[in-house]
């Protein structure tokens, strides 16, 4: 069996489910689902600049509204089993969130369950991607696992 390690920042589309699941064609895949709700101040306005640089004034300007923390834990449990439809695919899946140091969590489950490859699922965040500061650049000096970086087919 094919372990995937799935590292999210919000409940997956359906269309993300079949994308990420059609991925290795018939072999069996078990995913291991890690989501991070929204982060902290300087995360929002990195969001807001991306927001700008796709086009999408009314997003950036509700920035503020967007709930972190401890309000955005509900919201990520609520996502996480969202996400989980996974397993209706044929797919096995379990997750967790992760609150604080998102690759250190990654890599220690990646060591805990032997997996294959991480495929890291996100809306396109150009400013951490110009730096090489977002997941999918840090993971792949962290993990020692091939990382797939995979941008969401559609907003959640």
């Amino acid at each position: 069996m094919f372990t995937s390690v799935l590292m999210i920042e919000k409940a997956l589309t359906s269309a993300d489910v079949e994308f990420v699941t059609t991925l290795h064609g018939d072999e069996t895949v078990a995913f291991h689902v890690l989501l991070q709700p929204r982060g902290d101040q300087a995360d929002r306005l990195l969001r807001a600049i991306d927001d700008v640089a796709l086009g999408e004034i009314d997003e950036a300007a509700r920035e503020g509204e967007t709930p972190e923390g401890e309000a955005a834990a509900s919201q990520g449990e609520r996502a996480l089993e969202v996400s989980l439809i996974a397993r209706a695919s044929g797919s096995e899946a379990e997750g967790r969130l992760i609150e604080d140091h998102p690759l250190d969590a990654l890599k220690g489950l990646v060591d805990e369950v032997k997996a294959d490859e991480v495929i890291v699922l996100t809306d396109p965040h150009y400013v951490e991607e110009f730096f090489h500061r977002d997941w999918a650049s840090k993971a792949r000096h962290k993990v020692g696992v091939p990382v797939l970086k995979l941008f969401s087919h559609s907003k959640a």
